[in-house]
């Protein structure tokens, strides 16, 4: 008897914000997922260095998460000295919880790029991936992204709870046209940004100072 699946959020997360909550909040309902994990990382295979410290980036995750019923955080990633693959994540958590489906969670961008991550074509054999789709957009899949979906992409959210990995699931969420990188442009012109990330975490980057203007 499997248990009920959890769904996974990782990300450098500089800072935190509803372009990463409002999916998850969506995925969490929309599948029955007993709890969404935050994981921020170290390293970022995949781009810059982040602007602000781990310790920071940790210390506005985990405000994030208290706000939000079901979400936790997970630390693993940022106790590491070599860059965050996902496949190493997920190797790791299958084998801490062998009886839990798990439910990766990305933006439709990732998967556009899927074939660039570290091992990719492993990430199936242990989790299902969850995408975020913007309503009515038809994206333009690359060859081996096609095939994937071709064998793994399935509408039935109950089959995400029978299989503790292997699926491909397209979820219909609101469209939050919202990055970091803006925010932070945001946050260096001065600018409120109220309702774009967690009032608690919106007082944590005002008090430490961060993302200030040089």
């Amino acid at each position: 008897m499997l248990k009920a699946p959890i769904g996974l959020l990782g990300g450098t997360f500089d800072p935190i914000h509803i372009g990463h909550l409002r999916p998850a909040i969506d995925a969490r309902d929309a599948l029955g997922l007993a709890e969404i994990r935050l994981i921020p990382n170290h390293i970022p295979p995949h781009k810059a260095n982040p602007f602000c410290s781990s310790e920071q980036r940790l210390a506005m995750v985990r405000l994030a998460a208290a706000e939000n019923p079901g979400f936790v955080v997970d630390e693993r990633e940022l106790k590491r000295d070599k860059p965050s693959y996902t496949i190493d994540t997920l190797m790791a958590l299958r084998k801490e919880l062998p009886d839990t489906p798990l439910c990766f969670l990305m933006g439709m961008d990732s998967l556009l790029t899927l074939p660039s991550w570290h091992r990719w074509q492993a990430l199936l054999d242990y989790a299902h991936l969850v995408v975020s789709v913007r309503p009515g957009w038809q994206p333009d899949y690359p060859t081996e992204v096609a095939d994937l979906l071709a064998h793994h992409h399935t509408t039935d959210a109950s089959a995400l709870h029978r299989r503790l990995a292997g699926h491909i699931w397209l979820a219909d969420n609101l469209p939050i046209a919202l990055s970091a990188t803006r925010l932070r442009e945001l946050l260096a012109a001065g600018q409120d940004p109220r309702y774009l990330l967690p009032a608690s975490v919106a007082d944590y980057i005002r008090q430490q100072g961060l993302y200030q203007a040089d």
